[in-house]
């Protein structure tokens, strides 16, 4: 059973990220993607702090900018990638965000052989890439924002490995602390404080608890309990447990061509991670 827990935990893990997206996208109409971003790392922070105590940490200025690089690119992901399934989605805004580890594990590695697991990456943007006339095609400022959310994810990666290794799992209080710095005063800007009502704060809490605070312990005992290679390979379902989820609860349907996209780069995902022993984190 005690190899069975990491698997079982980074499963529950992804499944709840993009539940907590689901439920993102039901308040979209009520206080867009900023506003939900916010209300996502704000709720959160409130869940994390006390749990986590980051105010423990000892923080110096020779690790204060790396700490506020993984925060403020934890923030702006958060940002981007709720811009981007509000347009797109969720499952081709997944798979177009895991370009961004992907292009970072290809980039960090020497061997030869990566240059296939591009190509087929590539491959696979060009199924999803609005190119042509196509009658389905997707958004172009969605398609923009995943990709930068993508950007950020492997921002974030090396930020959080060089100041988690200083603060351990404090830094992931830390990180969302910050980030809701950053993101909530654009959140509050752009989102009607007046839609707000107190039926709204299951979803509220629901956005928060599904997309961080539940996740993020759920990852660290898979990360402990796995390889980075079986982690990495394990991680690349993700893009697929994002289109199921659009499809059954928000009714996304995807053409076969998106659909051929989304398994592509799933399979560059998880020929890189296979091959290369990337580091690949949940989103």
């Amino acid at each position: 059973m005690l190899r069975v827990k990491p698997f079982l935990a980074l499963l529950a893990g992804m499944v709840s990220i993009q539940f907590g997206a689901v439920a993102a996208k039901h308040l979209f109409p009520i206080f867009g993607a900023p506003g939900t971003t916010a209300i996502r790392l704000g709720l959160s922070a409130v869940i994390l702090l006390p749990i986590l105590r980051p105010w423990r940490a000892t923080i110096t200025r020779a690790n204060l900018p790396m700490l506020l690089a993984y925060g403020g690119t934890l923030g702006l992901m958060n940002l981007l990638f709720y811009t981007a399934i509000q347009r797109i989605p969720l499952g081709i805004a997944v798979a177009l965000e895991f370009t961004g580890p992907l292009t970072l594990a290809i980039a960090l590695s020497r061997r030869r052989a990566d240059l296939a697991w591009t190509l087929l990456a590539v491959a696979g943007l060009l199924c999803l890439l609005p190119l042509g006339e196509a009658r389905h095609a997707l958004n172009p400022a969605g398609i923009l924002a995943a990709l930068g959310a993508g950007a950020c994810w492997a921002a974030y990666t090396v930020f959080g490995q060089r100041a988690g290794g200083v603060h351990g799992i404090t830094t992931t209080a830390l990180g969302i602390l910050i980030a809701a710095l950053v993101v909530v005063p654009i959140g509050l800007a752009h989102m009607q404080l007046a839609n707000f009502h107190i039926a709204l704060l299951p979803s509220m809490l629901a956005v928060a608890v599904f997309s961080s605070a539940l996740p993020f312990p759920l990852e660290m005992i898979a990360l402990t309990g796995l390889s980075t290679r079986i982690y990495g390979s394990l991680t690349s379902v993700e893009p697929a447990i994002g289109a199921l989820l659009g499809l059954a609860l928000l009714g996304e349907h995807l053409t076969p061509l998106q659909a051929i996209g989304v398994i592509v780069i799933m399979g560059a995902s998880l020929g890189t991670a296979a091959t290369a022993q990337p580091v690949l984190p949940a989103g």
